[in-house]
């Protein structure tokens, strides 16, 4: 069995990226996510993003629900070198955006998925499917996450 939060390639090699990206950068840059939903989106923040801050804690060894800001609103501080920024935002048709954002000083890098259809996610739960399928062929059952699926452990 596959278990995954989300079964996008795309999302999947964003999730790698960021947790790469997180190793390499270090504590010194901040972290922020920010992402994206058509309007008739009940949750928030998505499971994707969510999924980004938890991987960015991780790095950190942080506890997520000690170091994650939902939104900003007045005075409320200079940010603190240890939180992670969560920011969500509604509207139109948009299937999904997402973007993590590393802020150092003097430059700043940003890694974005935007999904603009539906079928990316079907197209991974197929890769998904036929990775299930030749792994039991072979006689290794079990359970696995997109990461195996993609080859990116």
């Amino acid at each position: 069995m596959v278990w995954a939060s989300n079964y996008s390639m795309g999302v999947n090699a964003l999730f790698w990226l960021t947790r790469k990206a997180a190793e390499i950068l270090g504590p010194s840059f901040d972290l922020e996510v920010i992402e994206m939903h058509h309007r008739m989106k009940k949750d928030a923040p998505s499971g994707t993003a969510a999924t980004l801050a938890e991987i960015l804690a991780d790095v950190r060894q942080q506890e997520l629900e000690e170091v994650i800001r939902h939104g900003r609103h007045g005075i409320v501080g200079e940010r603190t070198q240890s939180e992670i920024g969560i920011h969500s935002l509604r509207g139109g048709d948009v299937v999904g955006d997402h973007t993590v954002i590393f802020a150092g000083a003097g430059e700043r890098v940003e890694l974005s998925h935007k999904a603009t259809s539906r079928q990316n996610f079907a197209a991974g739960a197929l890769r998904a499917s036929h990775y299930v399928a030749a792994r039991r062929a072979a006689g290794q059952p079990g359970l696995a996450d997109m990461r195996d699926v993609l080859g990116l452990r």
